[in-house]
């Protein structure tokens, strides 16, 4: 199986904006629940793009499940992505105007899509994700982030993702030269919390 591509949207229109945000939802979620989130978020001039899951779930395992089990719906869902940045660089969107939020499964999707597609992208938020893989295959990711800001944030312990894959993330990130943050949250649970819109603010929608 594979997903249709389906992107909601949200904010300006690609043709008026010069920024854009992608927006990416967790399994069970939304894009519309995701686009709900922009209000906290300082992204007023921004055009916002929501790729859809297709049956809500970008791939049917946990994340660090062995890739191959995922499959194929991972490559299909990694291949969204990219057809969603195309989107945006179609209508004129320079890469270093392209931003990325995503929470959960779609902060999963986000930092695997980034980590093999490096470049000076606008920034990411990744809430609750990391790398995706039963281990990190370091050999698929590439690039140069150039030093796109990354900000992780997510719960220690969190019941879905292991703290250990988010600083292994943040590691790769950082060899492959992104100005990475990150921050845990102890007990916080699988949630976003107020502080982390706020360090996504200061940080990467600044």
């Amino acid at each position: 199986m594979s997903h249709i591509l389906d992107i909601k949207t949200g904010g300006k229109s690609l043709k008026e904006a010069e920024k854009v945000l992608i927006m990416i939802h967790g399994r069970g979620g939304s894009a519309q629940d995701i686009l709900s989130l922009s209000q906290y978020l300082n992204v007023e001039d921004y055009a916002l793009l929501a790729p859809q899951a297709t049956n809500g779930t970008w791939y049917p395992l946990s994340f660090m499940a062995p890739v191959e089990q995922n499959e194929p719906w991972l490559s299909s869902a990694i291949e969204t992505i990219g057809k969603t940045v195309q989107n945006a660089l179609e209508a004129g969107i320079k890469a270093e105007n392209i931003y990325f939020f995503g929470f959960s499964q779609g902060a999963c999707l986000t930092l695997e899509f980034l980590a093999r597609n490096a470049q000076k992208f606008g920034g990411a938020a990744a809430i609750i994700g990391g790398v995706i893989g039963d281990k990190v295959n370091r050999e698929n990711y590439k690039g140069d982030f150039n030093q796109t800001p990354i900000f992780l944030g997510t719960s220690n312990p969190d019941f879905h993702v292991p703290v250990e894959r988010v600083y292994a993330t943040a590691n790769i990130l950082k060899e492959m030269n992104a100005d990475v943050t990150e921050k845990v949250y102890a007990n916080f649970g699988h949630s976003i919390n107020q502080e982390e819109i706020e360090l996504a603010n200061e940080l990467i929608f600044k």
